[in-house]
């Protein structure tokens, strides 16, 4: 209940203090203020462009994985505040050109997914894309003066829907005739491999020409001036807006404008690559990474980050972001900046319901009192969570919650989970398990969940069914 009461005074102070936002209202500033933009072809001209109506904007999405993860978030984010003014956005999964494989950033040759994997990547990307604009854009009316309705959400395109098809004499007499090798070697994705023990196959060479078909098809075919994508995709960007310049040079009724928008590739303050732990990526697929683990990662974010990342990844007004920051400044042992930035990214995200998920985990995993703690939606937010364990009545019930420990993998051996008990270090529900307790049905929260702790962040929690 408490959330929804902060829920409430909060979306009133959004209504009284944030402003409606226009197709041409200070976009780019609006962009390099919440430093969502690393670089951009031409900002000025852009800028003005951008006043004069809605335009057609695409971000590309690789389909080397079955979900997206939060790194995805900084490019998506720069994408909903072009889709919130009113401007057209156009996800592309690369279907086509994931059969190929980016150079970009990388020092070895992509290892190339079979094509059934591929298959079934593009559609959950398309899924999640689609999903996240429309969860974006309830986010964006709980925060924002006004509402979005008038918005269709993004429809994701597959770029194997033209490539698939084209042939090879017609892609080099479009792509190829107004591409120049030199040029080609020079890109900086390029001239890294070239230079690596492995080199670069000529197959990733030519990568640079595929999505610069892509731009040159949306623009030629959708009316797309502006690409978006992490800093790794400048060279890819320029590829395609130098062959919708010099294609549609000349041409009569093809205009040449085509832009790039580049956002940061996002590290921690420690150098690491963000979203990332251990080379486990941090998923937005609720199957792949739980909500509950999801919020957990936001809150654990360090203060030399907490500040940046509430600017990017939320739509908070800056000033109620300074606000909570010299709150947390003042505070700094009640996390008030992390708390926040949890909330907001994990709502833009799972929406309100994943928050109230969140919470309960939360709650019931750190906090005594649990009389208030909803046991269906600790299992909602841990759903995918290997600290969620479904079992029967028969496999658990009468049995000594000691060894329980041992069996659902809680603690070692039996020796180790009788040794805590004895040292209270064994928990049920949060409290003291005593030497010998058996588990029994008014142990259960509304007669479905345990929580076993072992020390204490060690958890385990059994849904009976």
């Amino acid at each position: 209940m408490l959330f929804y009461s902060n829920l409430a005074r909060f979306r009133f102070f959004c209504r009284r203090h944030c402003r409606s936002i226009h197709v041409g209202d200070g976009l780019l500033q609006e962009l390099y203020s919440r430093a969502l933009v690393a670089d951009v072809t031409r900002p000025q001209k852009l800028a003005d462009e951008l006043r004069h109506g809605p335009r057609a904007v695409y971000v590309g999405v690789d389909p080397t994985a079955a979900s997206l993860h939060v790194g995805h978030l900084v490019p998506l984010m720069c994408a909903l505040h072009f889709h919130l003014r009113g401007h057209r956005v156009i996800p592309l999964i690369g279907g086509a050109t994931g059969l190929i494989g980016d150079p970009s950033g990388r020092l070895h040759e992509r290892r190339l997914l079979e094509t059934t994997q591929l298959h079934d990547n593009v559609s959950n990307l398309k899924r999640a894309v689609e999903k996240f604009f429309s969860v974006g854009r309830n986010y964006a009316e709980h925060r924002l003066q006004g509402t979005f309705a008038g918005n269709s959400d993004p429809e994701a395109a597959n770029n194997m829907h033209w490539l698939g098809d084209l042939s090879l004499l017609d892609f080099l007499n479009v792509a190829g005739k107004h591409s120049r090798v030199n040029t080609m070697i020079a890109r900086e994705s390029v001239q890294s491999r070239m230079t690596s023990q492995q080199g670069i196959s000529f197959t990733e060479f030519t990568y640079q020409l595929l999505q610069a078909y892509d731009f040159y098809h949306l623009h030629r075919n959708f009316g797309c001036t502006i690409q978006i994508g992490g800093t790794d995709q400048w060279g890819n960007m320029l590829a395609g807006i130098d062959l919708i310049q010099k294609a549609n040079e000349g041409a009569e009724g093809r205009s040449t404008d085509a832009y790039g928008v580049t956002t940061p590739l996002l590290t921690t303050a420690s150098g690491d690559k963000f979203g990332k732990s251990d080379g486990n990526a941090v998923w937005l697929d609720s199957d792949m990474t739980s909500v509950f683990e999801f919020y957990q990662f936001f809150l654990k974010t360090p203060d030399s980050d907490v500040g940046k990342y509430l600017k990017m990844f939320s739509l908070l007004p800056l000033e109620r972001i300074d606000s909570a920051l010299s709150e947390h400044t003042n505070s700094p042992e009640k996390h008030i900046a992390q708390r926040l930035l949890a909330d907001e990214v994990t709502e833009l995200v799972h929406g309100t319901d994943g928050v109230r998920r969140a919470h309960a985990a939360t709650h019931a995993l750190f906090e005594t009192d649990l009389s208030q703690v909803d046991a269906g939606d600790i299992v909602s937010a841990l759903t995918g969570d290997p600290r969620l364990v479904p079992c029967s009545h028969a496999e658990v019930m009468e049995k000594q919650i000691a060894l329980l420990a041992t069996t659902y993998n809680l603690t070692k051996s039996n020796a180790e989970a009788r040794r805590l008990a004895e040292s209270k270090g064994l928990y049920l529900n949060n409290r003291f398990v005593s030497k010998g307790e058996t588990l029994q049905p008014h142990h259960l929260l509304q007669g479905k969940v345990a929580i076993l702790r072992a020390g204490k962040d060690k958890h385990v929690v059994l849904a009976v069914r």
